[in-house]
């Protein structure tokens, strides 16, 4: 290599170096640095109040072994001990603290052969993300559309009938909403599926089919999740919207002669977003929530019902970690929010995001 070549290669180097540092010593950098580690001193807070309330709660899961005659009292003294539910509460949870940072295990489930919580969530995370992820995707396809035909058309015959879909759609509880579409699936069967996620040959299907068996078995489920979710965010939608196009450069734009769909779609509804960015944070943040109640009327199996399943029984270590990722989620939906709300509007300042 010669001189020269060496020289550009160092220079490059040096370049490179230069970046990162830029790019270490960035607001963005800086802001997610501080968010994270709020967020963990969230974390351990929520997870010692989540804890200690769970513990107020009468009794334990050893309480519904109490019922067989089968089990001994010698064996319910075993697990008590084997669980660590022989000691007191502050005991328990430093104690399942400790090997959350040693080792990454968030305890075994006591109503699941004594698996550990970590590989039962992640069984479950798949079929809930699918089905919420085709939610979230629906809800915002209907939403935006007619939360923007509304407000272009704002009091106006199609606006109205949108308000009161809108209306009906958020006084509509999720109960009533998955049994009613339960009841549909019920009279349209078997044309559509009435429940679970595959059907009972689903093995023996070809890569399309099983995706297309997946997606039959989804539609219901779906419907239910989006059916409730749009009619907020619709409203939301609308009333951004018209706020923007109230302005005064919105007024200018048109003076200038500008087509109106570049006013609305270029000019306005792109500062519409923000607030609508910030939600979807929170939409985020639900996720891998789901539905208790949907998922529980289609017998999907996803996290929703895991955790009520572990709440009924009172399966300790099961809910403190499905609390705990839900908290994360949350935190990081914020995070991602503010990160995408920066993308869309480069005007607004991290540091000013509170």
């Amino acid at each position: 290599m010669t001189s020269r070549e060496t020289a550009s290669a160092q220079q490059r180097f040096l370049d490179g170096l230069v970046q990162v540092q830029r790019f270490l010593a960035s607001e963005t950098v800086g802001y997610v640095v501080k968010r994270l580690l709020q967020g963990a001193l969230t974390l351990l807070l929520a997870s010692a109040l989540s804890f200690f309330i769970i513990q107020l709660a009468p009794g334990d899961y050893l309480d519904t072994l109490r019922q067989n005659p089968q089990i001994s009292e010698d064996t319910l003294n075993a697990f008590r001990e084997q669980f660590g539910l022989d000691r007191s509460p502050i005991e328990q949870y430093f104690l399942w603290l400790r090997q959350i940072f040693t080792r990454g295990n968030f305890g075994v489930s006591f109503i699941y052969s004594q698996r550990p919580v970590t590989s039962l969530l992640w069984e479950r995370i798949p079929a809930t993300l699918l089905l919420s992820i085709a939610s979230l995707v629906i809800t915002w396809a209907i939403a935006l559309p007619l939360g923007i035909i509304g407000a272009v058309n704002q009091n106006k015959l199609i606006d109205r009938i949108f308000r009161v879909i809108s209306y009906i759609g958020q006084g509509m509880p999720a109960l009533i909403m998955g049994l009613l579409l339960l009841f549909l699936a019920q009279q349209l069967s078997p044309l559509v599926p009435v429940g679970g996620m595959t059907s009972i040959n689903h093995a023996d299907l070809t890569p399309i089919g099983k995706v297309l068996d997946i997606g039959w078995h989804m539609i219901f489920p779906t419907l239910a999740l989006s059916l409730v979710g749009f009619a907020g965010l619709q409203r939301i939608t609308r009333g951004e919207l018209l706020d923007v196009l109230r302005q005064d450069y919105i007024q200018t734009a048109r003076a200038k002669g500008l087509p109106e769909n570049r006013v609305i779609y270029v000019h306005a509804l792109r500062n519409a977003l923000n607030p609508l960015v910030t939600l979807l944070g929170f939409e985020f943040a639900s996720l891998l929530g789901g539905s208790f109640i949907v998922e529980n009327f289609f017998n999907w199996p996803g996290l929703g019902r895991l955790v009520l399943e572990a709440i009924t029984a009172q399966d300790l270590y099961l809910v403190m970690a499905s609390l705990m990722m839900g908290a994360a989620m949350l935190i990081i939906g914020n995070l991602l929010a503010d990160l995408l709300l920066k993308a869309v509007d480069p005007r607004i300042k991290l540091s000013s995001i509170q």
